[in-house]
């Protein structure tokens, strides 16, 4: 994609900011020329953030403003290693409310919804992300939060929330209950905003017809504002990019090569006016593509494609790489096979053993679809699994992310 002017000049201003103070990028940007950088093609030369990088800097290395203008802290949701620590300014925390307002906008939801938030709140960006954005937008905000089923369908019920704000996982788990407890006449949900994990096509159908919502793909993460930087539109096709408070790149995971548009690579964000806790070529892990051409929603936001997994994501057996998006494709094409299923690899006799369990429907014959869901993965991944088809609902759902590889060798 081609950087545009208006982006390099904030860029360079970003740049000579940074390296003026100090601060994370003084030193990671230590030796740079950076009045030597006039192209796209100079920017390209400059060095990778890495999570690790963001990690060394805690508690507030990356804080880049003094300590008075920080009204916020926010931290990664990840549960292991040495948090990340992301300080906000008022104008960043204005920007974001921006960004997510467009993406409801983006999304056909008005003032008059009214937006049924049950993502996480805290340190984690969540929560207050979808609640900030609708209170900007002017819609009635209902920031239940996680957890509590019960209290979550009698509010939705009793206020008539229009708009479901989750994660894939939550919205699938209320999906069910609605339909257990048969309460699809007395919902009154049209839209529902999905973020914080990727998800297959047929969790999607699964969701949406049982809500009977039109579903949209929210993408952001935390060291980047948080989620709304992204949206899909009605034609799901990709996510456009805010692509004025953002500069991003798609490049190979192993040489760190700038790949051309339609290529699917790892994603890379440059803030561009992101004041707290500015990032330059911050390597996301999200594998995706930037879809070239004009959306037919006619948007001239920049869209980028569902994303793919996570480089991070990956397990390797038996000399094989394997994502969860690949196992997600061979469930999507098999008519008695849910969307839920777990994926666990172990280790006996000095030997890889994988066992694919997956949800079935009831009236369907458990050999054949043993044999079905087996040969595709031979075929298609290129090892063998052992299958274990088991009742709808006998996985475990969950109000945030849902863990769905289980590596036991290590």
């Amino acid at each position: 994609m081609e950087m545009k002017e208006s982006q390099l000049q904030l860029i360079k201003k970003q740049l000579k900011r940074l390296t003026s103070m100090d601060c994370f990028y003084k030193n990671k940007l230590e030796g740079i020329d950076i009045d030597a950088i006039q192209s796209q093609e100079d920017f390209e030369k400059l060095p990778f953030t890495r999570k690790g990088d963001l990690r060394d800097a805690y508690p507030l290395g990356l804080q880049a403003v003094p300590e008075e203008e920080i009204v916020r802290i926010h931290s990664s949701s990840g549960t292991t290693g040495t948090p990340v620590i992301i300080p906000y300014t008022a104008q960043d925390v204005e920007d974001w409310a921006k960004m997510f307002q467009r993406c409801y906008e983006m999304a056909g939801i008005t003032s008059s919804d009214r937006i049924h938030i049950t993502p996480g709140y805290g340190l984690w960006t969540a929560g207050i992300g979808f609640q900030n954005g609708a209170e900007h937008l002017g819609a009635m905000t209902i920031p239940m939060g996680p957890g509590n089923t019960d209290k979550q369908l009698k509010m939705m019920v009793d206020l008539k929330s229009t708009v479901l704000c989750a994660t894939s996982s939550y919205a699938l788990l209320l999906a069910e209950e609605i339909a257990k407890r048969g309460l699809g006449d007395k919902i009154h949900l049209k839209k529902g905003v999905i973020g914080s994990e990727r998800w297959g096509e047929k969790m999607r159908k699964r969701i949406a017809t049982e809500l009977g919502i039109s579903l949209y793909d929210i993408y952001g993460l935390t060291e980047i504002y948080g989620p709304g930087i992204g949206i899909s539109c009605d034609y799901d096709c990709g996510m456009h990019m805010w692509d004025d408070y953002i500069y991003f790149e798609i490049v190979n995971p192993k040489t760190g090569e700038v790949l051309p548009d339609g290529e699917m690579g790892e994603l890379v964000i440059t803030t561009l006016r992101k004041q707290g806790a500015p990032l330059i070529r911050y390597r996301t892990h999200d594998l995706t593509r930037i879809i070239p051409g004009e959306c037919p929603c006619g948007s001239q936001y920049p869209r980028i494609d569902t994303i793919a997994g996570r480089t991070d994501d990956m397990v390797k057996v038996k000399g094989v790489n394997i994502f969860p998006s690949q196992i997600e494709t061979i469930l999507a094409k098999i008519k008695d096979a849910s969307s839920e299923y777990q994926f666990v690899i172990n280790r006996i006799d000095g030997k890889d053993s994988c066992t694919l369990f997956v949800e079935k429907n009831t009236s369907t014959d458990t050999d054949d679809l043993k044999r079905e869901i087996r040969n595709q993965f031979k075929n298609k991944i290129g090892i063998t699994v052992e299958v274990k088809p088991v009742e709808i609902g006998a996985l475990p759902r969950s109000e945030k992310k849902s863990t769905r590889i289980f590596d036991h060798r290590f």
